[in-house]
């Protein structure tokens, strides 16, 4: 019967490490393609890294599915939240987003990843799979601190008097 268990508890889990992969492309192909409706090199810059680290989640979730390592894999720090995405509008996806817009486009989604993830990681006790859940949503408040941080920067230009 233990044994039934454990091989049901591997399936649960193998279907949310599944699901987990799945957001991650499909991040990787939002931030691609909008990449492509950009125009602003700074804007496409920054599109591309944060394609590149959903590349990077979708890789550590694969290789943490087939067992190569554990939630130890990811760093931990605590990223800093602006709060933006929350207070700000979404603006609609348009060809030629200004750059702005661009940021607080994926700020919203980080916001939406972190929530995914920071849900997941509620669902289950402490243990292992909590531990890669919380990491990763973590990973994504760093992300949508990134982008908010660029957004403030580019919504708010600083002047020549301070």
């Amino acid at each position: 019967m233990i044994k039934r268990r454990e091989c049901m508890e591997q399936k649960r889990l193998g279907d949310y490490i599944d699901i987990a992969i799945q957001r991650e492309i499909e991040a990787y192909e939002f931030y691609t393609d909008l990449h492509e409706k950009v125009e602003d090199k700074g804007a496409k810059d920054a599109l591309n890294l944060l394609a590149g680290e959903e590349k990077k989640h979708r890789e550590f979730l694969e290789t943490y599915r087939n067992g190569k390592y554990g939630a130890e894999g990811l760093r931990m720090n605590h990223p800093l939240d602006y709060k933006i995405a929350e207070h700000m509008e979404k603006p609609d996806i348009q060809k030629n987003l200004e750059s702005k817009d661009v940021y607080l486009v994926a700020a919203h989604r980080e916001l939406n990843s972190y929530n995914f993830y920071k849900g997941l990681a509620d669902l289950h006790p402490e243990g292992e799979l909590k531990d890669v859940f919380t990491k990763i949503a973590s990973e994504e408040l760093k992300h949508k601190e990134k982008v908010e941080y660029l957004y403030t920067n580019t919504a708010f230009p600083q002047t020549d008097g301070g």
